[in-house]
């Protein structure tokens, strides 16, 4: 789970909202962004606190405690794709920056069983 909201937080720039979070971003060029490294590298560093933000950046860190507590129930199923396009990107092709991720965000890795189960149609 975690990591599925490191993507949201990476990619779905979204503000916290009572019952979903917005979907502006929902229509933005994901893949441009994953071919990018220097991009991706910037959202990455922003989001571990190791480097400045953008203020998507920034929303995306308000947002990232909240969605990982709640399971994403708030996420749309578009930022729930965007996510899960993420997620397999970065653990295929940047497992170093995957790892950096989940051990700040999901040390015991509660989060990311019940992605898994999520994604395999299991009830969390």
């Amino acid at each position: 789970m975690a990591r599925y909201l490191i993507l949201l937080a990476l990619l779905v720039t979204v503000v916290y909202a009572a019952d979903k979070y917005p979907s502006k971003y929902d229509d933005f060029d994901v893949d441009k962004i994953l071919r990018n490294d220097r991009v991706l590298t910037s959202y990455i560093r922003c989001i571990l606190g190791e480097g400045s933000c953008t203020s998507e950046g920034r929303e995306m860190k308000k947002i990232l405690p909240d969605a990982l507590s709640t399971n994403c129930i708030k996420c749309t199923q578009k930022q729930k794709d965007i996510i899960e396009k993420v997620r397999n990107h970065l653990k295929a092709r940047r497992p170093k920056d995957w790892d950096r991720l989940i051990a700040k965000f999901d040390p015991q890795g509660e989060y990311e069983k019940q992605f898994d189960r999520l994604q395999s149609g299991k009830k969390v």
